[in-house]
């Protein structure tokens, strides 16, 4: 086909329908692959951002490939800095000029993923302040690059902005209604509104998270989607419900964590589920709940046989007994009640990031480690997710207050209960999971003995603007929060062994956190191990992957297990 060139100012930092990196990043997504530009349902239009990325700081990636290495040049605005400057154009496929929608692009402001109309009449546009408190959603016209406020949200907390490329609004066939989803009143729900963007009414409600709608059959006016389960919010039901808010049905089953997958006309739907102590298992049901067949089990004819360790999920009530923080525990194999145990905890830690779930989760890896006597365990806090948004507004302008509150509580519980070893304490994440640990470590000393930190966070000035000022405002705006949040204020405090590990072209958490930490541990004449991985981003695989879990092993072993690795073990 003929190639038409439609933009002509493209250079190193203006971009036309390709995302400056903070959109990709924290906004659009990765999976996007930077794609900012969106064709009309007929194919006759285009709708594209341009990003000015002019006035963005850039930041030097190290490479030490080759003789003389090189730098990778990014533009990443760190909290507080110049965001890139936008423009919403639209623009035919066979070329002319481009119309700009009537936004002011010097205004300080980010732009959502954008989804046209079914008819393709006009594109909404998702809009929301700096201070990412108050959102709009504008009905904009391709032909004049008129807009009109459609949807209006407010909140004392925040207002995500990145919501999967375009999952907060689904439109119906018939081009009158739409469903919109929206925590705003603490819980995730579903939301009918008329085509004109006013509100029909509430679809669900309740102290319960709405997740995902899978489909909406217009006919008998019925929506279905998943939610974490009303009774357990370490689990995931699937759910139907009438477009008028009533005969909310929960069509999964048991005390199970349900992942489904629905047939092209939501007439039935295939559950594979488990949970902590029950391997997965699949099934097909009809779309009122009933059980058509029974497709397969995991679950092999000698599993009941075999001496496996325990995993169970357990609640432990916050200090300020608001929450039951849930807890996914594998405890050592034959556990003696007269015995202490070292601890291993894996966190990720981050706002609305949960990783206790009550689903199948068995492997080698931990079975192992609790034949060698180690108990192992996953936490989730109050911001986790685990307590809708209402729980995770509390990392308002603090983050690490919380979490580390929360997980402080949570070890003293298996300390005082005399399961764990008060000096052997663990935790270990990557990225923000590298922060918690790197913060339990110094904030949390008095609890945790040993860390493994990963691509960590160490300083909340050092990260991205969209992400960091959604949470805390800008470091101008919440000084006291950035200083309470911050590892290098607690460093006095540090008395365990802490691994650090970074890669050096980490273009998301850049290496400068890891070495800010390394710098202030080295004044204060304390001890740590530090491992870096050549040209590793955040994250890598491959044999740095192998030798990074290697690591890993070690450490377990000599400060928690204390013995020597067992022959075979390390790959």
């Amino acid at each position: 086909g003929k190639e038409v060139q439609l933009t002509k100012d493209g250079s190193n930092v203006i971009l036309n329908g390709y995302a400056s990196w903070v959109y990709w990043e924290e906004i659009f997504g990765r999976p996007t692959r930077f794609r900012a530009f969106w064709w009309s349902p007929d194919s006759k239009q285009i709708a594209y951002m341009r990003f000015d990325e002019s006035m963005v700081p850039m930041f030097p990636i190290y490479s030490s490939e080759g003789q003389h290495g090189f730098i990778e040049e990014t533009r990443y605005p760190k909290a507080g800095d110049k965001n890139p400057e936008v423009k919403l154009g639209f623009v035919q496929p066979d070329g002319g000029a481009t119309v700009w929608a009537d936004f002011n692009d010097k205004e300080d402001q980010y732009f959502g993923w954008p989804i046209w109309r079914p008819d393709g009449s006009t594109l909404l546009v998702q809009w929301i302040n700096r201070g990412q408190d108050h959102l709009k959603i504008f009905d904009v016209a391709p032909a004049s690059g008129s807009k009109k406020l459609m949807y209006e949200e407010k909140q004392n907390s925040w207002v995500d902005l990145e919501d999967g490329a375009g999952g907060r609004i689904t439109f119906l066939s018939n081009g009158k209604d739409f469903i919109l989803s929206s925590d705003k009143t603490g819980w995730n729900h579903l939301y009918l509104h008329n085509a004109d963007g006013s509100l029909k009414n509430a679809i669900t409600n309740g102290a319960f998270t709405v997740l995902d709608v899978k489909y909406i059959d217009e006919k008998s006016r019925q929506v279905y989607f998943t939610a974490r389960c009303k009774e357990n919010s370490a689990r995931i039901d699937y759910y139907s419900a009438k477009l008028n808010g009533t005969e909310i049905k929960r069509l999964s089953f048991g005390e199970f964590d349900h992942n489904v997958n629905v047939s092209p006309t939501a007439k039935y739907f295939i559950t594979t589920y488990s949970n902590v102590a029950t391997p997965t298992a699949m099934s097909l049901l009809d779309n009122k709940g009933k059980q058509i067949r029974q497709l397969g089990s995991a679950k092999g004819a000698d599993m009941d046989s075999y001496n496996m360790a325990k995993t169970e999920v357990i609640r432990i009530k916050s200090e300020d007994g608001l929450f039951e923080l849930p807890a996914v525990v594998t405890w050592p194999m034959n556990m003696d009640p007269n015995k202490k145990y070292p601890m291993l905890i894996s966190i990720y830690g981050g706002p609305n990031a949960g990783t206790v779930w009550d689903r199948w989760n068995w492997n080698m890896n931990r079975q192992w480690y609790a034949k060698e006597g180690l108990i192992q365990v996953a936490f989730d806090h109050r911001a986790s997710g685990q307590f809708g948004k209402q729980g995770v507004a509390y990392m308002h302008r603090n983050l690490g207050k919380w979490e580390m509150k929360d997980y402080m509580t949570m070890a003293k519980w298996f300390i005082e209960k005399g399961y764990a070893d008060a000096s052997k304490i663990c935790i270990t994440g990557f990225s923000y999971g590298g922060y918690m640990s790197s913060l339990a470590l110094t904030m949390g000393a008095d609890v945790f003995t040993h860390g493994m930190a990963g691509g960590s966070v160490i300083r909340w000035e050092l990260y991205d603007s969209h992400y960091t000022e959604k949470f805390m405002d800008t470091p101008q705006e919440n000084p006291e929060g950035y200083k309470q949040g911050n590892v290098l204020n607690y460093v006095d405090k540090y008395k365990g062994m802490l691994q650090i590990v970074h890669g050096t072209m980490d273009d998301n958490v850049h290496m400068q956190n890891s070495i800010q930490l390394i710098s202030a541990l080295q004044d204060k004449g304390k001890d740590f191990e530090f491992m870096l991985y050549p040209n590793g981003r955040h994250g890598w695989g491959g044999a740095k992957g192998v030798h990074f879990n290697n690591l890993k092993t070690k450490f377990i072993y000599k400060h928690l297990l204390t013995k020597p690795v067992p022959q075979g073990i390390l790959r």
